[in-house]
């Protein structure tokens, strides 16, 4: 099952992986996303939370990341976490707001 959420900022986030721990999820199964790159890579190392990298994409799919906007990244990473198409059309939504998007899957990385 994938669990998904909206928080505020990384305090919000902290607590909210803290539960997540709770009911089983490691941080290999919770991913956090930011909008702003050193942003999202600041609060995941912060939070020793998952990155969405080649694993989780595929090579090809890494590699067109690198070339796509932001939102288009961000889509397709979300989707690699276990979110629908529409889930990650939704949630970069939230991410344009300034929101942190949680995933948490423990799928992803099995």
């Amino acid at each position: 099952m994938t669990l998904k959420m909206t928080v505020e900022n990384a305090v919000q986030a902290k607590k909210e992986i803290e539960k997540l721990e709770t009911q089983g999820y490691t941080h290999d199964d919770i991913y956090i996303f930011a909008h702003d790159k050193k942003r999202n890579k600041d609060i995941t190392k912060a939070l020793d939370t998952e990155e969405v990298g080649v694993k989780e994409q595929g090579f090809l799919n890494s590699m067109k990341n690198m070339t796509s906007s932001r939102g288009d990244e961000l889509r397709a990473k979300l989707a690699a976490a276990g979110l629908s198409d529409q889930e990650a059309e939704q949630y970069e939504e939230e991410l344009d707001k300034g929101k942190l998007v949680i995933v948490a899957n423990k799928n992803v990385n099995n």
